[in-house]
């Protein structure tokens, strides 16, 4: 569980933009009862898979998080979930709400394979974010960002956190000691 000094060190760096808005696409599969907590905390979400899910389908499901700077939920999520890939954060322009920003993260959930196959995108969990973005070309770059000005994922040492954000037609990343955890 992160202590006091990280969960600031991350809140500071997430909201240093009072212009921006604050999401965490977090991935179902690994927080314990991710739909209970959400309907118990009751912040602003979407899952985004589409339709009806079943219990089972719907807790393993990602959901898309609106983060307020002060809101329990955001406390939870940087306290208990940071250093056990719960999710990755993004940072939108103002414009873009909820629904624009769940309309775009669901254009990626699935990818099609070389071989034609169609197959998941778990691009929500931080193992897999944080070694397919700096792979991108200035086009895929594009599209995996759309209206979203930057992307906050923990490193496999928990006490790193890393930021991507475009850079022209490359991915500028910047890690960022957020203390013990």
């Amino acid at each position: 569980m992160a202590g006091p000094a990280t969960d600031s060190r991350l809140r500071d760096r997430l909201f240093a933009d009072p212009g921006t808005r604050v999401y965490a696409i977090l991935d179902g599969a690994s927080v314990p009862n991710l739909p209970k907590a959400l309907w118990k905390m009751k912040p602003e979400h979407v899952c985004l898979v589409k339709g009806e899910l079943t219990p089972e389908e719907a807790a393993v499901a990602p959901y898309l998080v609106a983060l307020p700077p002060d809101a329990p939920i955001t406390t939870w999520i940087l306290e208990a979930g940071w250093g056990k890939h719960w999710g990755v954060f993004a940072v939108a322009g103002a414009a873009t709400d909820l629904r624009a920003a769940r309309d775009h993260f669901r254009r990626f959930l699935e990818v099609r394979l070389p071989d034609g196959t169609i197959a998941n995108f778990r691009y929500y969990d931080p193992r897999v974010l944080t070694v397919y973005l700096p792979t991108c070309n200035a086009k895929e770059l594009d599209y995996v960002f759309g209206p979203i000005e930057g992307f906050v994922a923990e490193d496999a040492e928990p006490r790193v956190a890393i930021e991507f954000r475009r850079n022209g037609g490359e991915v500028r990343t910047d890690r960022f000691d957020i203390g013990e955890v």
